[in-house]
């Protein structure tokens, strides 16, 4: 290993296993749409995405709260370059507002190609690609389906695309300068045996290092593989290490990490919830019953306004009339000058397009189906009573 990439893995903890209790990491949920599923995933069910002014404020958040990050990474619901104008303008935002700060980003690999030298203008130094196969026949077995772009295309043909698009893009990070990690998952019976030629491939593209990891069968999963055996990981990595660096087993990565915590264990202490500013220091709230968020923001014509009184507490401030649905983008427009004063607008669900054009304009939109009262509490810091936030 030349001392230059070692170096390189050792700052940035995706790459290096030194550092993970030092370097924090936050990754930013923007991808809304995978592009290909396993077989043999959990049902963990659909999660939102963030918008990327959502994300940036997130980011803004976390470091308020002085938790040590360096690593901002791009990563999840889906995959970063499924909706590549999403990944860039988050990645152009913390750029712009936090130059310090590495940015790395996690995809299958698919139209990677076509966005490297964008990627890398942008200040992204790591990429880490995931790879499970490079013979189509390998990947075959492994996908339910790949979906190269919006539309769906024979298993056969859309694998044969698969991996030749993850070995241009494997090379084009490389040329654009980026350090690249291949992370690989043995699915015991279907993948085992193809490890070592899928290191000896991407070594030969470039790839700096790989990272051999088990499978564990998820919740739901049916006559899927039995989880990865560590004495046959072991032999795999052995093998795969004749043509590239491993990087050591891990437990933890992925989108729940904030700083060096997981934000689902209990000492994490950092909410993904928006929060008032001088400029915006209302809530948004759209409701059948002025009880409960309970309407979509398509059939929404009226909006309860929630603000900070004299001594601090938020109550309900009044209504104001939104624009009738039916006018397309113009309509979030319109809405957007109509709600200029409000950080965060509450809704039972919203479609993509308006929470991309409201995000754009400052206004996130919380996707909720609690008590209206409780949840405004909590987004003022009050306690948690009587929300359940889908996000």
């Amino acid at each position: 290993m030349s001392k230059t990439t070692a170096e390189e893995y050792a700052s940035h903890p995706c790459f290096g296993m030194t550092v993970r209790k030092t370097v924090g990491r936050l990754h930013l949920p923007v991808a809304p749409r995978a592009n290909a599923r396993i077989r043999f995933a959990g049902n963990d069910g659909p999660r939102p995405a963030m918008m990327p002014e959502e994300a940036l404020n997130w980011l803004d958040h976390v470091l308020e709260q002085d938790k040590p990050i360096g690593i901002v990474g791009i990563t999840g619901p889906g995959d970063p370059l499924t909706a590549p104008d999403l990944t860039l303008r988050t990645l152009r935002l913390v750029r712009d507002k936090y130059p310090d700060l590495s940015l790395c980003l996690t995809t299958l690999g698919m139209n990677g190609a076509e966005y490297a030298e964008e990627l890398a203008d942008l200040g992204v130094s790591h990429v880490t690609v995931l790879v499970d196969a490079v013979d189509p026949e390998v990947a075959e077995k492994l996908y339910a389906w790949i979906r190269p772009a919006r539309h769906t295309l024979p298993l056969k043909e859309a694998a044969e695309l698969l991996v030749t698009d993850q070995a241009r893009s494997v090379a084009a990070f490389k040329r654009a300068g980026l350090t690249v990690k291949v992370n690989t998952t043995v699915y015991p019976g279907y993948n085992a045996g193809h490890v070592e030629r899928i290191a000896s491939t991407m070594a030969g593209l470039g790839a700096d290092i790989m990272a051999v990891v088990p499978y564990h069968p998820g919740e739901g999963v049916e006559d899927g593989p039995a989880a990865t055996d560590l004495e046959l990981l072991s032999e795999i990595r052995e093998r795969a290490g004749r043509h590239i660096d491993i990087m050591p087993g891990f437990d933890e990565c992925g989108v729940e990490l904030v700083g060096l915590e997981v934000a689902g264990k209990p000492e994490a202490k950092v909410a993904v919830l928006p929060k008032p500013t001088r400029e915006r220091p209302n809530v948004a709230v759209v409701s059948s019953n002025g009880m409960e968020v309970d309407l979509h923001l398509g059939h929404a014509v009226k909006a309860m306004i929630y603000g900070p009184r004299g001594d601090g507490l938020a109550c309900l401030l009044g209504m104001r009339d939104l624009p009738e649905p039916g006018a397309g983008a113009r309509r979030w427009e319109e809405l957007s000058e109509i709600l200029h004063d409000c950080f965060v607008l509450l809704a039972a669900s919203a479609g993509e397009n308006p929470r991309r054009i409201l995000s754009r304009k400052g206004l996130s939109v919380l996707i909720t189906d609690g008590e209206i009262e409780g949840t405004v509490d909590v987004l003022y810091g009050g306690g948690k009573k009587g929300k359940k936030n889908k996000k």
